[in-house]
């Protein structure tokens, strides 16, 4: 298989977290960058977004940020990236982002990456995206949430295939490793 091409990530804005997070955000975004695969990202300078962006640029990667127009106003877009997409809204920059990606991987962050990540396995299952989609459960963050998918397919709200819409990773190396795999993925019929 041949390696993705552009990896979309989901991932806080938030500045206030453990250093533990931005470690692996940096590792990850390094290790894309190495591989020469590009990032597509939120476009934002503060947080795990920006660490991502300006680890994988001082890594000779390539960024694509897209950010909503009201964000752009408030300052809150990254200066320096390869390219800057601004749409009208926040659920254009959601849809631009998952056009423009091979896969999707989800870092920590709060209710905005959360509703991503769920959003494109939302769009995985109903046959809308396509590419692989890894949690990056760094220190157990995304346990919780994992158990809560788990107990959704175990009380048939979800198909048991549906465990195959997303991989988890517990570090940066493991994602990229995902990445590149043939890892299983099981098609998903499309939900009528």
């Amino acid at each position: 298989m041949n390696p993705q091409k552009n990896i979309c990530i989901y991932c806080a804005s938030s500045s206030d977290i453990d250093r533990r997070y931005f470690d692996e955000a940096t590792r990850l975004a390094k290790l894309i960058a190495g591989k020469g695969m590009g990032i597509v990202c939120g476009a934002g300078n503060q947080g795990l977004m920006g660490a991502v962006a300006d680890a994988a640029l001082q890594a000779g990667g390539h960024v694509t940020g897209v950010i909503p127009q009201f964000m752009a106003d408030k300052g809150w877009g990254h200066a320096s990236l390869t390219k800057t997409i601004v749409t009208p809204d926040i659920h254009q920059r959601k849809q631009r982002m998952a056009q423009l990606s091979d896969a999707a991987i989800a870092l920590p962050g709060g209710c905005g990456t959360m509703e991503e990540l769920l959003e494109i396995i939302t769009w995985k299952q109903l046959g809308l995206f396509s590419g692989k989609i890894i949690i990056l459960n760094t220190a157990g963050f995304y346990t919780p949430l994992l158990e809560m998918l788990n107990r959704a397919v175990d009380e048939h709200f979800m198909k048991a295939s549906h465990r195959h819409l997303w991989h988890e990773a517990a570090n940066a190396e493991e994602a990229v490793s995902l990445l590149t795999s043939d890892a299983y993925e099981q098609p998903v019929e499309p939900k009528r």
